[in-house]
């Protein structure tokens, strides 16, 4: 499901939850938190945009609804689908950006846990995004509205993320080694720029760590707090949901913390002293 096509199918079933509620658009707004001109902006279709995380929460919670079925992703507006034991694949071609959504909204107020392929996405200038989606033959605009959605709820108060990856990854990015080859020495210049201000900005409620990629190994994946870990596979993530493989995979997470170089609050000024070549 794109963009329009999701923003649409919220639009509609926002505009089902608001009609049962007999509220006038005063009160309604009022109750999940935001301003009345907000609300009709949502409501008449003159936009894509979808709102903040903790509105769909509000809008959840409030109204008794279910957030898969205000994005479009269930059928049943009551009963959250049961989680499954097994692994199930979900793609991130057609739906990625509203399952990352899902996700992470049914994560708030608790620990999320992340590995990155590469750069975390949130902390990706737009230049680092388009090359890399351009080198995968992808439109970065998903990308894009992905890492503003991450970025901007890392910016919420109450989030909690942990990030931990191998320190080479940086160090190759800064050198321009391996697939950034073809990225100018400018836009990675920018991005470790970017990415050192935005560390500071957001700690501690996301705190980077460091680990050497010579002593360890991790595949890259997230874990959602105590309902899911999602493992990126390329085009598709494996989302497992069992109470004891997510208590493993915290347990290796926390492994890489223990063996970390590079702690949180070091984790900026390694960034700024990386030699952009």
């Amino acid at each position: 499901m794109d963009k329009r096509a999701l923003a649409h199918v919220f639009r509609a079933r926002l505009q089902s939850v608001f009609d049962r509620s007999r509220l006038n658009q005063a009160a309604f707004a009022q109750g999940i938190g935001i301003d009345r001109s907000a609300l009709s902006l949502l409501l008449s279709g003159r936009t894509v945009r979808l709102p903040r995380v903790e509105t769909l929460l509000a809008i959840a919670e409030r109204h008794a609804v279910t957030i898969d079925w205000l994005l479009g992703l269930s059928e049943d507006e009551g009963v959250t689908g049961a989680m499954l034991s097994t692994g199930t694949i979900e793609t991130t071609e057609e739906d990625g950006a509203s399952l990352l959504m899902r996700w992470h909204a049914e994560a708030a107020g608790t620990k999320i846990r992340y590995v990155p392929a590469r750069i975390p996405d949130l902390l990706r200038t737009n230049a680092v995004i388009a090359y890399e989606a351009s080198a995968a033959h992808q439109s970065p605009l998903a990308q894009v509205e992905d890492a503003a959605f991450r970025l901007e709820y890392n910016r919420a108060a109450g989030t909690d993320m942990e990030c931990c990856m191998p320190l080479q990854t940086l160090e190759q990015f800064a050198a321009g080694a391996g697939i950034w080859s073809g990225l100018s020495k400018t836009a990675r210049a920018a991005q470790v720029v970017h990415m050192s201000a935005l560390i500071d900005e957001l700690y501690p409620s996301f705190r980077l760590y460091l680990f050497d990629g010579r002593e360890r190994f991790s595949i890259p994946y997230t874990i959602f707090g105590s309902t899911r870990v999602a493992i990126f596979a390329g085009q598709m993530y494996l989302v497992l949901s069992s109470a004891e493989t997510i208590r493993t995979m915290q347990r290796q997470f926390e492994g890489l913390i223990r063996h970390a170089r590079v702690h949180a609050h070091e984790a900026a000024d390694f960034v700024r002293g990386l030699k952009v070549g």
